[in-house]
């Protein structure tokens, strides 16, 4: 984020570590009961998500990748304003048809130079995952959830301790095991104060 309050925005989905077991399973119609999307139909969803945020106000710039050699998938974007942002992943999982997403919005209080994301714990989200099957709940074991936002000035404070600032103090992440946002064990709240 620039001092502004405008900035730049990258999502990424990593499933390289299991791209050998996924490659195997993109060659079935399906698993454990669930239909295995075709590389048509992931396709086809991010380029939705894609037409999705074109269109959504204050968002420009927006590119997306798939690499189905490591099963990587980006979306980039640049936003006028943090509030911009608000929403945004909340409706392309709607528009998706995922279920139980836990809600985030962003405020950026120029005059302060803080920056603060708030985050609701969605109790919906274990409700969904505890009627998934051994095996696909399995697939969470070791997912992770990472954050990282980068901005023009150092940072001063923060009030989410599992959160490390680097060395620069320009960027601050946050990482957490994706149970414990299922679970609602982990807050990814922080209020974040720049300097001025």
């Amino acid at each position: 984020m620039k001092e502004s309050g405008s900035g730049d925005v990258t999502l990424t989905l990593n499933m390289s570590q299991s791209k050998t077991k996924l490659a195997s399973i993109m060659l079935l119609d399906s698993v454990s009961g669930y239909k295995v999307p075709s590389k048509a139909d992931i396709a086809k969803k991010m380029n939705e998500a894609v037409d999705y945020l074109k269109k959504s106000e204050g968002i420009t710039n927006v590119k997306k990748t798939i690499d189905f050699d490591n099963y990587i998938a980006t979306i980039n974007f640049s936003f006028k304003e943090v509030s911009n942002l608000n929403n945004l992943t909340d409706n392309l999982f709607k528009m998706m048809k995922v279920k139980g997403v836990n809600k985030s919005s962003y405020t950026y209080n120029k005059e302060k130079n803080t920056f603060n994301r708030s985050y609701v714990y969605a109790a919906e989200a274990k409700s969904e995952y505890n009627k998934l099957n051994d095996d696909a709940k399995s697939v969470f074991k070791t997912a992770t959830y990472t954050s990282i936002y980068r901005f023009d000035s150092e940072i001063q404070d923060y009030n989410n301790k599992l959160a490390t600032v680097s060395k620069s103090k320009k960027a601050i992440m946050l990482k957490t095991q994706a149970l414990d946002l299922i679970n609602g064990k982990a807050n990814l709240s922080n209020n974040i104060q720049l300097s001025k």
